[in-house]
């Protein structure tokens, strides 16, 4: 088991941010088929939100309508339906998308810096979406994000080689809508469950041993 001192595995969730584990998935299959749709329509039919983990099914045609806004963005930032361009597409000129643990934020050609990197660490990940609340112009999810650490993680300790193990990681993801676009985007990430199922933990001692 790889062991980072908890200095190093701050600078790893930072690295580790590019790929928004928070962003880059998809949603279950259960939630597969309404994201399809939105991928092609502007809005929901009452099919496509039965099928998903809705808090409230009763939604207004704007709140249908930013929804799909919302699981277009999942649905292009899968790894084997990947399209940067429509990902950055979906965020208003000025959207951002600020990963709040790692403390990074994306702007403008940044957000295409993203999705890549993620794709190349888990090129299967996707997203367990768990409970989806929409009111108005918020879209707030909880779900986990999974998949198999098959790429090369950089770290300041020097190169984590993938090993294949599975995660599972506890995420929560704030979307703010403004006129059909993401204006801003916040996602939290369990880093430290998602490094001890990679294999690395924090390197208690350091800390206890620092002068």
């Amino acid at each position: 088991m790889k062991l980072l001192n908890r200095k190093t595995i701050i600078a790893a969730a930072t690295i580790a941010s590019l790929g928004g584990l928070a962003i880059a998935a998809a949603p279950t299959q259960a939630a597969s088929p309404a994201a399809d749709s939105a991928a092609v329509h502007a809005n929901l039919s009452p099919g496509d939100l039965a099928k998903l983990p809705l808090t409230n099914r009763h939604l207004t045609k704007h709140e249908r309508a930013n929804l799909a806004v919302v699981l277009r963005a999942y649905h292009v930032a899968e790894g084997n339906s990947l399209d940067v361009d429509a990902f950055v597409n979906s965020f208003a000129k000025d959207g951002v998308f600020n990963d709040e643990v790692a403390g990074q934020s994306y702007q403008g050609k940044a957000l295409g810096d993203v999705l890549p990197y993620m794709a190349n660490l888990f090129p299967d990940v996707h997203r367990d979406l768990k409970r989806i609340t929409v009111n108005g112009d918020v879209v707030s999810i909880e779900l986990s994000i999974q998949g198999t650490f098959e790429g090369p993680l950089q770290s300041p300790a020097g190169t984590v080689k993938p090993t294949g193990a599975k995660v599972d990681v506890p995420t929560a993801d704030f979307w703010y809508l403004r006129n059909g676009k993401v204006e801003k985007f916040n996602c939290y990430v369990g880093y430290s469950t998602m490094y001890a199922q990679m294999g690395i933990n924090f390197d208690w001692a350091s800390a206890v041993n620092k002068d």
